[in-house]
């Protein structure tokens, strides 16, 4: 098993969009690599804690490659907006890949720089190892499975498409 971080503005749908994919194992929504310890979600809503809303994903690598969970990724995001994708803005929002295991990092900086040259420009994504991560508040984790109208800046339509693919047994 390997584990990833991965922030992509609102932790809700990118959660609910990672989980689609056949090779992860679990996801877990909380806060990563902020100043504080333990924050809650209104601490680093309005408290400039530095934290980003991230998703941990554990994964089996022979199921899903690290490069193809990183590609997927990239779908779900502006990767040039600084500190918003959809409709939210701040700090909380902004995009990165975080690590445990350094071994990773060459075939991370690939794909990066992979999708750097076929955008033409630098992204706003963040690469870099996991300094601190916090569990989100049980309300936030599945918060898609549990309100399933809720709010998501990841197009239903890209989240559909997953499921079906994944269902069919094409997906990957």
């Amino acid at each position: 098993m390997t584990t990833l971080y991965l922030a992509a503005g609102c932790f809700w749908g990118a959660q609910h969009f990672l989980r689609q994919l056949p090779g992860v194992i679990s996801t877990r929504v909380g806060y990563a690599n902020g100043r504080t310890e333990h924050p809650s979600y209104e601490q680093v809503k309005h408290e400039n804690t530095g934290h980003a809303e991230t998703v941990e994903v554990v994964y089996d690598e022979t199921v899903l490659p690290t490069s193809e969970l990183v590609n997927c990724y990239f779908l779900t995001i502006d990767p040039t907006s600084v500190n918003k994708q959809g409709e939210d803005e701040g700090e909380q929002y902004r995009t990165g890949i975080d690590y445990t295991d350094a071994a990773l990092v060459p075939a991370l900086r690939a794909e990066l720089d992979k999708l750097e040259a076929r955008i033409g420009q630098r992204t706003a994504i963040e690469l870099r190892p996991l300094l601190q991560f916090f569990p989100a508040e049980d309300y936030h984790q599945d918060y898609l499975i549990k309100n399933p109208h809720g709010y998501c800046h990841i197009p239903r339509d890209l989240i559909d498409r997953v499921k079906a693919l994944k269902a069919k047994g094409e997906l990957l």
